[in-house]
């Protein structure tokens, strides 16, 4: 896999011979949070198949909701859909979950690995419209590197 943003190579060299999701997830969250401007919370939601719900994994930044059911919320939404959303004013968003009152812009990116879905990257912003297209591209290529790292339980 050819790697082109910075982030993402970083996130390979952290992630390279680790094969602890949690500790993948925990440090990819905090290398989001370190590099990312204009971000409140950075983290990970992993899918639990048999409560058909998204838990709460590891992150950065303020306390967060535990349980996010499939297609709730931004979250649930971009799960169940598997596609990234991007949202300018979550106020906007019908049936946003308000986990932090000074979260204003949001994006969530689906992640899976051979066919199996894993759950999902989550970043907020305390201010309206952060996340550009470009910052899409770039955060699914920081996800696509991840995916590539994560470890699969059979």
């Amino acid at each position: 896999m050819k790697i082109n943003s910075m982030l993402a190579q970083q996130l390979d060299a952290l992630l390279t011979d680790e094969h602890n999701n949690v500790a993948n997830m925990a440090n990819a969250s905090a290398l989001l949070m370190q590099e990312l401007p204009d971000v409140s919370w950075t983290g990970f939601y992993t899918y639990i198949d048999d409560k058909n719900e998204l838990i709460l994994g590891p992150f950065q930044g303020k306390v967060a909701c535990v349980h996010i059911k499939n297609g709730s919320g931004v979250c649930g939404t971009a799960f169940d859909k598997n596609e990234t959303i991007r949202v300018e004013n979550v106020n906007d968003f019908p049936g946003h979950i308000a986990c932090d009152s000074n979260s204003k812009s949001e994006i969530v990116i689906p992640i899976e690995k051979d066919g199996i879905r894993f759950g999902v990257l989550d970043i907020d912003a305390p201010i309206f419209d952060r996340f550009t297209k470009e910052d899409q591209e770039m955060l699914e290529e920081f996800v696509k590197v991840f995916e590539s790292h994560i470890t699969i339980d059979n």
